[in-house]
């Protein structure tokens, strides 16, 4: 099924963020750092601590996600991005391409190190999006 998930983006306090919501909202928090993944090798040491994906579930579903990955541009108003799990390849090409229409395109879409096509755009209102459809 198709979903949209609520992504936080954090400058360094992920983990801290997502615990706490773990305790307030319960369910099974699974956390990834920048150090435990294939793209370790090109980050500086420095943030290999950082969390790269983060994902809280409760009873089957997704709550929240969020990362540090957003760095120093990092302002209050770009720190949630919605996330749309798409459930075939078609609904990923679909749904990008009409978000995509008058708005800029960040990463456009690409088979990715996790077995996902995914891509990030933000649309022509600013509001950041990212899809991903595992294959």
């Amino acid at each position: 099924m198709t979903q949209i998930n609520p992504y936080l983006n954090f400058n360094g306090n992920c983990r801290e963020a997502m615990m706490f919501y773990r305790e307030c909202l319960g369910g099974e928090l699974n956390l990834q750092t920048i150090g435990e993944s294939p793209i370790s090798d090109q980050m500086s040491d420095e943030i290999k601590d950082r969390i790269l994906h983060a994902g809280l579930t409760k009873d089957g579903h997704l709550l929240l996600m969020g990362s540090d990955m957003m760095g120093s541009s990092l302002i209050a108003g770009n720190s949630v991005t919605l996330s749309i799990n798409c459930r075939s390849e078609e609904d990923i090409r679909r749904f990008f391409s009409t978000l995509a229409e008058g708005g800029q395109i960040k990463d456009p879409l690409s088979d990715m190190f996790w077995g996902a096509l995914f891509g990030s755009l933000t649309d022509k209102f600013g509001l950041s999006w990212v899809l991903n459809y595992s294959r």
